[in-house]
């Protein structure tokens, strides 16, 4: 099977030849060409070249040209805060106060430099890939992205105490994800991933999510032209999950928090489970352990298809070495083959 044959094939929740294995590295394509992080996201070529180079080297199953999460607040007008050993992070949230929502438009996608660069990158490895394998393409929800644009302590308090202004927010910033994601789809991105960390359990008890997050990812996914996958993010998804389902979403990247087994039961036949490989305890893995952590994976979520292997978070560690990824490549193809009657 190609990429995209195994992808779909178990999106169908059938058993394709081996488990889909998406390695979501962002910054590692720095490490292959040589150069630092803010240099390399300074061009799409850099990003094309480098996510290439990486699935060579991996063998994973989809490309992931995913900047930064803050790009989506970069063409807000928003500051973008570079490091040498991490992704990028927002600066200064760019509304500084609730009233500052009034007069809050959403940019366009087609005059901005920030966001051209990626449908630049996305439009280069389509070119290369073809429909051999899934091209991913990345939005924050209009439910999370407050975290960035007003800061969390201050969202939080909008949620709950500014309600009108609340639903003013995310009527601009679904305005902006559907202008965003659908411009991905027709540079040549096959999917979406909705990064919705705010919907999680982690943050959210069930009911304000279904006050909230729910009706806005219902809203916005059916806007969306092409597929979509919710992610959230290393938050836990359990309580969720017939919510989610439900949002139009085919698939949850779901938290190394929570069993693997049991989440992989209660999506099961409505959602394809991503994950849900520890990042941060990747950083310390041997060799050894990052093996026996992909057949324990493999264990409990493979069989019957409705599972892509994948980190817990959507974004690998810079400080991940790179023998640790190559043996969790070795480890899927090892151990990650289907048996056909």
């Amino acid at each position: 099977m190609t990429s995209l044959q195994r992808v779909l094939t178990t999106l169908a929740h059938k058993e394709p030849d081996r488990v889909p294995f998406f390695l979501l590295t962002t910054m590692h394509g720095a490490k292959e060409l040589g150069m630092g992080i803010k240099e390399y996201f300074s061009e799409s070529a850099h990003v094309i070249e480098g996510q290439l180079r990486l699935r060579q080297k991996y063998r994973g199953d989809c490309l992931y040209p995913f900047f930064y999460a803050p790009i989506e607040v970069e063409a807000f007008g928003g500051e973008v805060i570079y490091r040498d050993d991490g992704p990028p992070n927002s600066g200064e949230p760019f509304l500084r106060q609730s009233k500052d929502i009034d007069s809050l438009t959403a940019p366009d996608v087609g005059s901005s430099r920030c966001l051209g660069k990626v449908l630049e990158a996305i439009s280069g490895i389509k070119a290369k890939v073809g429909d051999e394998a899934p091209i991913i393409g990345i939005v924050m929800s209009p439910f999370s992205l407050p975290v960035m644009q007003i800061g969390f302590d201050k969202y939080i308090e909008l949620m709950h105490e500014d309600v009108d202004r609340f639903w003013k927010l995310m009527r601009v910033n679904q305005d902006f994800c559907v202008q965003w994601a659908n411009a991905q789809l027709a540079a040549g991105a096959t999917a979406i991933c909705y990064f919705d960390p705010v919907s999680s359990a982690t943050i959210v008890p069930r009911e304000k999510y279904l006050e909230t997050g729910f009706k806005v990812a219902s809203a916005t996914l059916s806007r969306i032209t092409g597929p979509t996958a919710t992610h959230l993010a290393s938050g836990r998804c359990l309580p969720m999950v017939d919510a989610l389902a439900k949002t139009g979403t085919a698939a949850v990247g779901v938290s190394a928090l929570e069993d693997l087994a049991d989440v992989k039961k209660a999506c099961q036949g409505k959602l394809t489970v991503i994950g849900n490989l520890n990042g941060i305890e990747m950083r310390r893995w041997t060799p050894q352990e990052a093996r026996a952590a992909v057949k324990n994976a493999i264990d409990k979520a493979a069989k019957g298809g409705g599972f892509i292997l994948s980190d817990n978070h959507g974004e690998i560690p810079w400080q991940v070495p790179d023998e640790v990824l190559q043996e969790i490549s070795e480890a899927v193809h090892d151990f990650g083959r289907y048996q056909k009657a």
